[in-house]
């Protein structure tokens, strides 16, 4: 691993920097009250082209890495957007990736160059409300019929589906006690959000706001049978290739927001002064955001760590789930130092910590638990038995 900054990797971070900048705190702080999707964010990601970042060139991408997505992520997250920002974009980088890897040549053709574009907006129909992250266990039910098939069920936290015309559907195309093994009869569908056929209500929210989280109810959505991706079958297996990438981003935003915060609270404590004196020149004061500032630095050591063994064709998943823990716990404890460092302004909205330590609270918990990270170290690691 080289830890010096290309020229490629500044460009980017110095590319994405000019967008962010322009959508100043009093704008995510708007997005957060009304909760809008922040259109016109989205709008200037896909004009400059960012979008398309790990796209394939064939089809308007850059074709570039999880390494340059990460760095583009972490930029996009640092600066006062926190999740609302990242999840506006983060979607459209490796969602679709059973698309790149496993739809036909007609299929990328048709849709990945209109979401590099901007034109269409995915959303995902993974999970469900009595499944979470025991895929195997979903009900939702494709029923093959003449030219395509015929859904029935729901999914739950289903991200963008407020403004997305398209969707990615996990489904079961044969029922779970007539397969061999729990991950057989899953497939993969990407198709038109049919609102006539799906209901969409959203779920009110910590935090977030602006970019939708809903409950949805399929009854009868009819898919052509273009519109599957890969085998019928096989989509369980297909989903497995986006996951370290993902839990790389999510820990590179929380990293990022935990960045943002800890320059807001170091600023606050060399301005306000108390008795005379900064009250960053207390130890009390000091040391626990010394020790935040090294916590994030080895987090995101570890995000590059994993990127880097990604991008190079090598076993990830120790470290990609590492550092989805690491960012994430580090970006929520620097989010909270930060709140009890600007004392009771933390608590006001104007400063803006209070939000994001709201925002960075859903990466200890999506895409994958704590508890199932520690799990799998003890069990792919550290060679312990099976705890369920």
């Amino acid at each position: 691993m080289d830890f010096s900054v290309s020229d490629d990797h500044r460009a980017i971070r110095d590319g994405v920097s000019a967008i962010v900048r322009s959508f100043d705190d009093e704008y995510w702080l708007a997005r957060d009250e009304d909760g809008e999707f922040p259109r016109a964010f989205h709008t200037a990601m896909a004009q400059a082209g960012w979008l398309g970042i790990t796209m394939p060139t064939d089809y308007g991408g850059a074709g570039l890495g999880v390494t340059e997505a990460v760095i583009m992520l972490h930029e996009v997250a640092s600066h006062g957007g926190g999740m609302a920002a990242a999840s506006t974009v983060h979607i459209n980088l490796f969602g679709p990736h059973p698309i790149v890897v496993f739809g036909t040549h007609e299929q990328r053709q048709r849709w990945l160059p209109r979401l590099v574009e901007g034109k269409d907006q995915c959303c995902f129909g993974f999970t469900e409300p009595d499944a979470g992250l025991n895929t195997t266990a979903i009900k939702t039910f494709a029923q093959k019929v003449p030219g395509g098939y015929v859904v029935h069920g729901q999914k739950v936290w289903t991200s963008t589906a407020q403004v997305a015309n398209k969707i990615m559907l996990l489904t079961r195309t044969t029922k779970l006690e007539d397969c061999k093994r729990p991950t057989d009869g899953i497939t993969i569908f990407y198709t038109d959000l049919d609102r006539s056929k799906i209901d969409v209500h959203r779920i009110p929210k910590m935090g977030r706001k602006a970019v939708d989280s809903n409950a949805i109810f399929i009854d009868g959505l009819f898919i052509p049978e273009e519109d599957r991706i890969g085998e019928e079958g096989k989509g369980f297996s297909y989903i497995l290739h986006s996951l370290n990438p993902e839990r790389l981003l999510v820990a590179a935003e929380a990293v990022a927001i935990g960045q943002d915060a800890l320059r807001r609270a170091t600023k606050y404590a060399r301005e306000r002064v108390v008795f005379d004196r900064p009250i960053g020149q207390n130890q009390g004061i000091q040391h626990p955001l010394a020790e935040r500032w090294m916590a994030l630095e080895a987090a995101w050591a570890m995000v590059m760590k994993g990127a880097w063994l990604y991008d190079n064709h090598q076993p990830c998943g120790a470290e990609a789930n590492t550092a989805k823990f690491l960012g994430a716990r580090a970006g929520f404890d620097s989010c909270m130092q930060a709140v009890l460092t600007h004392g009771g302004f933390g608590y006001a909205k104007e400063y803006h910590v209070e939000r994001l330590l709201r925002e960075v609270t859903v990466t200890r918990i999506a895409p994958v638990t704590e508890q199932l990270i520690l799990s799998f170290i003890a069990e792919k690691v550290l060679d312990l038995p099976k705890s369920y």
